[in-house]
């Protein structure tokens, strides 16, 4: 087992494959929850949805079989804490679909909030893509996801 970082944007299936991946029996931690993440204000007034450090950093000290899930600002660094990261994209359309049908998470149902992840998607997806050790499409069924992403454990 290893400790894996799954990433990517809104809509495009981190949150389910962490539940599937829980349901077979690995420990998960889904980061969009206060216990994991703070709201910040930026120097330019801006505000940003960023790991609490010192949670982050606990977690990976004292757990060494984990598979984790986040997109945020500074999870570049803790990347030499994780055996692997995992990007984690999918068509435009895709997540557009995902995230108007979801009822566990609000986010995505404005219209600014939707394009908002178009922008996203537009320059946070190439980093994410750039730093990732392995990328999967989601678009197609949520097993094969599951499957392609448990393989990295072993």
């Amino acid at each position: 087992m290893a400790r894996i970082l799954v990433t990517g944007m809104s809509g495009t299936g981190k949150s389910t494959v962490l539940r599937a991946l829980e349901e077979l029996g690995f420990q998960v931690v889904d980061t969009d929850t206060d216990q994991w993440s703070e709201w910040v204000t930026l120097e330019d007034g801006s505000r940003d949805w960023v790991w609490r450090e010192d949670a982050m950093a606990e977690l990976l000290d004292t757990t060494p079989d984990l598979f984790v899930a986040g997109c945020k600002s500074n999870q570049g660094k803790f990347y030499p804490r994780f055996d692997t990261v995992v990007l984690l994209s999918a068509p435009v359309e895709v997540m557009l679909e995902r995230i108007a049908k979801r009822t566990d998470n609000p986010y995505g149902k404005s219209a600014e909030e939707r394009a908002e992840i178009i922008q996203y998607l537009e320059e946070v997806e190439p980093l994410l893509r750039a730093s990732a050790d392995v990328a999967f499409d989601t678009s197609g069924p949520l097993a094969g996801v599951v499957e392609k992403v448990k393989a990295l454990a072993d």
